[in-house]
This record gives structure tokens, C-alpha cells and sequence, in this order.
């Protein structure tokens, strides 16, 4: 028999896609990465932790843990293929020391990453690539959320920031 455990703290995130798929089909504004970089506010406050010459890494919003980062092309790019050169290799570059940074700063069992192509996938943000740099550890997932369909974390997004900053 399959157990299912459920997450509730996903239901804004989930509840949203609809008007995310409508960005998406429209064009008119671009990917919440694409936003976020046209919106002039500084990195603490849109959660940006590194800015390179292709790419920048950024705190997810919905986070699965706390640290949980976001490798992105400044280029609103669907699929790995339609990366440049220079940004295939400062993409895999910054995954690599997105990996290293986070292990450094919050010391975890593990490490979740991967990125979701195309919808069906599991992709909701279709338009934007991005991999997702999860710290993971041994039994991090409590009974809050089986029981209460809540997920505690431990640290506000600006603090997870700021020490992910400390180590880039």
C-alpha cells in the first residue's frame, strides 16, 4: 500500500499556477526570474544571492528547505539546448559551486538537484530554465507536516540569504 504524506504549505504555490500559465501564454511580462531582474530592487530584497556575467542564483520563494537555491540564466531560455556556449558553461559552473556553497553553509545529510523541462515534467516556470539546489537531511521531513499540512522552517528566506552570501 502507498502511504502518501501531504504537503498543504504547497497550496499557494499550486493555487498560483493558473495565473502563472497565463503569464506564460501571454508574454507580456516574462518569467517571475524575468521580473525579478527588471524589478531594480536590490538582491536582499528579491532574494538573489550571486550574479555572474550569464546566470545568478536565487533563494525559491517556496522552499522545500531552508536554503533551497535557484541557478537561472539572466536569459529567458525553455530548455538546456537553447543556452549559448558561454552560458552552458557558466550555468554548469555556478550549479557546481551553488553545490559547494550550500553544503558549506548549512551542512546538510545530502543533496537534492535537478530541473523539471516542459510541464509535464513537473516544470512551473516552463519558459525560465532553472536547476533547484536543495539541502537535505535524515528525517528532515516532520510529523508538522503529516499532521497539520504545514512544513516548519527553521530560518526566515533573508536570514537562509544572507548566509548563503557569507559563503559565495
Amino acid at each position: 500500500m502507498v502511504e502518501r504524506i501531504w504537503s498543504g504549505w504547497r497550496a499557494a504555490y499550486v493555487g498560483d499556477a493558473a495565473d502563472r500559465r497565463r503569464d506564460e501564454a501571454d508574454g507580456a511580462t516574462g518569467s517571475v526570474f524575468t521580473e525579478v531582474l527588471a524589478s531594480g530592487l536590490p538582491d536582499e530584497e528579491t532574494f538573489i544571492v550571486h550574479r555572474g556575467d550569464h546566470v545568478f542564483a536565487i533563494l525559491n520563494i517556496y522552499p522545500y528547505t531552508s536554503g533551497h537555491l535557484l541557478v537561472v540564466p539572466y536569459r529567458e531560455v525553455a530548455d538546456l539546448a537553447d543556452l549559448t556556449d558561454a552560458e552552458t558553461a557558466e550555468f554548469w559552473a555556478t550549479v557546481t559551486h551553488a553545490i559547494d556553497v550550500v553544503r558549506r553553509a548549512y551542512i546538510p545529510d545530502g543533496l537534492n538537484v535537478g530541473m523539471n523541462i516542459g510541464r509535464a515534467a513537473g516544470g512551473s516556470i516552463t519558459s525560465h530554465l532553472h536547476m533547484h539546489v536543495v539541502p537535505r537531511w535524515t528525517g528532515d521531513s516532520n510529523f508538522v507536516t503529516a499532521i497539520a499540512n504545514a512544513q516548519t522552517l527553521p530560518e526566515p528566506l533573508a536570514a537562509s540569504a544572507a548566509r548563503l552570501r557569507s559563503v559565495w
